[in-house]
């Protein structure tokens, strides 16, 4: 099974989503500043802000990732695939 195609119950998914639903607010401001002409200062600390914010979703699913999906795989003795792919996500995060 191929990456694309893995699944699996988000334990805190109305929490990303809200994140996300507020970051998606955040970069419909910026496209409103930019069209207006704001101080490009001031975008630049709104872009930042949503940099921070896509993080914080980024470390919240990596977590539940690690204590879900990659401990249950080494539970049932996928160990090297699953650290491989936990190493290859964390390499493209950095």
């Amino acid at each position: 099974m191929s990456t694309h195609e893995k699944g699996t119950v988000q334990p805190n998914k109305q929490a990303l989503l809200n994140r996300l639903k507020r970051i998606e607010g955040q970069v419909r401001g910026v496209q409103k500043m930019v069209d207006n002409d704001k101080y490009c200062v001031d975008i630049l600390h709104q872009i930042s802000a949503i940099q921070s914010a896509m993080k914080k979703v980024s470390i919240a699913l990596m977590e539940d990732h690690t204590n879900h999906c990659v401990a249950n795989a080494i539970k049932e003795g996928n160990k090297e695939e699953v650290i491989d792919e936990l190493m290859d996500v964390m390499k493209r995060l950095m």
